[in-house]
């Protein structure tokens, strides 16, 4: 067990207080694969700035562009183009590995109409 707790603390972002790890833990959905959980953790603590109370609006924005955001990457769903300019600019610098590529069903047509 002690293993996993050191590969557990080597994965931590660094620079980050307790209080803000335990804050974004707590967002982490309950099936959400540990691949993903990375980046969008990522994602939310890098726009976080003070941490948002419970239920209030700004957390419920911020959550949502981190699932938006980690929804486009891993598995290819596209939001309105506000939506996605936001999320894509708030995730500027993530470097994402082992990410899927997605073909969209416009390039698919593309391809077929050549």
């Amino acid at each position: 067990m002690a293993g996993k707790a050191a590969v557990a603390v080597s994965a931590e972002p660094l620079g980050r207080t307790a209080e803000e790890l335990a804050w974004a833990e707590a967002l982490r959905g309950a099936c959400e694969p540990e691949h993903h959980w990375r980046y969008r953790r990522e994602f939310l603590l890098r726009n976080v700035g003070e941490l948002p109370a419970a239920g209030s609006a700004q957390l419920q924005r911020l959550v949502s562009l981190s699932m938006v955001w980690a929804n486009h990457v891993f598995l290819g769903c596209r939001y309105p183009p506000q939506v996605m300019e936001k999320a894509l600019e708030m995730a500027e610098g993530i470097q994402v590995t082992g990410a899927p590529v997605h073909t969209t069903r416009d390039e698919l047509v593309a391809k077929v109409k050549k």
